[in-house]
Formats: structure tokens, C-alpha cells, sequence
């Protein structure tokens, strides 16, 4: 009898068909604290790295755009300012809870015009070939179990020209700062998130799932290999973070 094929959650080894139910119930459990979460791993400087991504994006007025594990809503505020009234946000994320998060606070803020809210897996993507302008994710290629089937899928939904941009944790450069960042990482992150959110596991799987994400070189090679064209790196703060920009042609 064959093993069954496992894969990585956090630095765990589980059944890949357990992986998606298990990351499930992390973003289930800190939909509520996810803004505090991200202040928490990024000093805050995440809202930063946010407009940054959208900045580059090249969206331009009328554009067609999918958000992936966009469930908070944070990339499409920055992005529907941008198309305007003549161009459509899709906010697509596998967990319910992150998208009813997003969609109160979408609506609190008065935007409800032009976003639309899908609950998908970004490995098949309910969309057909050719239909977006430009295609986003933020911090949520990690948390997919296969990488390489998501970004294919990714680039089958891109329209020719279009483009997707990743904005990931990444590998820190400095030696010495990435000593620190491991400390606050694995020794701090947990404690305030106990502390604050009252749930200490998640976030030590959040700060695993960052060391097991490939690194800026590997995830270039695997959007070339995805299809995509003009592959871009772009690191922010030495490296905790990096944008990936594709094309498909």
C-alpha cells in the first residue's frame, strides 16, 4: 500500500488532503484579529507594503481585477479608487469567515459599488479563460497547498497582457536581522498573539508558514514555469516581504 502523499503545515508534515481543512480553521479562528495579526508580524508597516503593491500594479481605470485570499478587503479598498466606477474587483478567499469580515467592512466604509465577494479555491478558479485584467494576492500564496496549480490557474484567468503580482513574506537578506526577525517571529508573535487574540497556535503556524514559503529565486522560477513572462522581483523591508510580477502573453 502507498503512502499517502503528505505536505507541509507550519513545520508539521500532514496529509495533503488535511491541509486546506487545517488552514481553515487557523484564518477561521483570527478572522476577527486579522488586522491585528498583520500589525503584529509587520510592526504595522504592512499597511505600507499594501500600497506600495497596488502603486506598481499598473491597474489602470475600467480594469477587470481578481483579488485572491483577499477576504479582509484591504488590497480592493486600495484598488477600486483606482478602476473606478467603470471597472470590477472580484474579492475571492476559500474561508467564509475572512470574507464576511471584509464585506462588513467594505460596507461600513461605504464601498459596495463594483466588488464582488466569491468564496473560491484559488487552485480552480470558477472563472473562464481570459477574463481578467490583472490578478492579486496578498499574503495568501503560502497558505495554498498546491502553489503550482494555483498560479497556472492564475495565469489561464489573466487575460493576454494582464498581469499578477504576488505580495508574499519572503527571505530576509540580512544575516543579522534575519537572527531578529526570527526571535520576534517564533518567540514574540505567539505571546502577543495569546496575549491579544488568546490564541497562540495560529500565530506560531503563521510564522512557520512563512519559513516553509519558497523563497524570492524558487517562486520566480515557479511563475515562469506557470507560464507567466517578465518575471519581476521587487524586496521591501531587506527582504521580509517581496512583490512578484508577471505577465502573460
Amino acid at each position: 500500500m502507498s503512502e499517502q502523499p503528505t505536505t507541509h503545515f507550519g513545520f508539521r508534515d500532514v496529509p495533503v488532503a488535511e491541509k486546506q481543512k487545517l488552514v481553515g480553521q487557523v484564518f477561521t479562528s483570527v478572522a476577527r484579529h486579522y488586522d491585528l495579526m498583520n500589525d503584529l508580524m509587520s510592526f504595522g508597516i504592512h499597511r505600507v507594503w499594501k500600497r506600495y503593491f497596488v502603486s506598481i500594479s499598473g491597474i489602470r481605470p475600467g480594469d477587470r481585477v481578481l483579488d485572491l485570499a483577499g477576504g479582509t478587503g484591504d488590497i480592493a479598498a486600495l484598488i477600486k479608487p483606482v478602476v473606478g466606477d467603470k471597472g470590477d474587483v472580484v474579492v475571492g478567499d476559500i474561508n467564509a469567515a475572512m470574507l464576511n469580515v471584509g464585506r462588513d467592512r467594505m460596507t461600513d466604509r461605504g464601498l459596495v459599488s463594483g466588488l464582488r465577494w466569491t468564496q473560491l479555491n484559488a487552485e480552480a478558479l470558477p472563472f473562464p479563460d481570459n477574463s481578467f485584467d490583472a490578478v492579486t494576492m496578498a499574503f495568501g500564496l503560502r497558505n495554498v497547498t498546491d502553489k503550482e496549480k494555483a498560479l497556472a490557474d492564475i495565469c489561464r484567468v489573466l487575460k493576454p497582457g494582464g498581469r499578477a503580482l504576488v505580495l508574499e513574506f519572503s527571505k530576509v537578506r540580512n544575516e543579522l536581522f534575519s537572527k531578529l526577525y526570527d526571535f520576534h517571529s517564533f518567540k514574540v508573535l505567539p505571546r502577543l498573539g495569546q496575549l491579544f487574540a488568546r490564541d497562540a497556535d495560529s500565530y506560531q503556524y503563521l510564522a512557520e508558514s512563512i519559513r516553509k514559503h519558497p523563497d524570492q529565486d524558487t517562486l520566480k522560477g515557479m511563475m515562469e514555469n506557470a507560464g507567466f513572462e517578465r518575471v519581476e522581483v521587487r524586496n521591501l523591508s531587506n527582504g521580509i516581504v517581496a512583490i512578484h510580477r508577471g505577465y502573460k502573453f
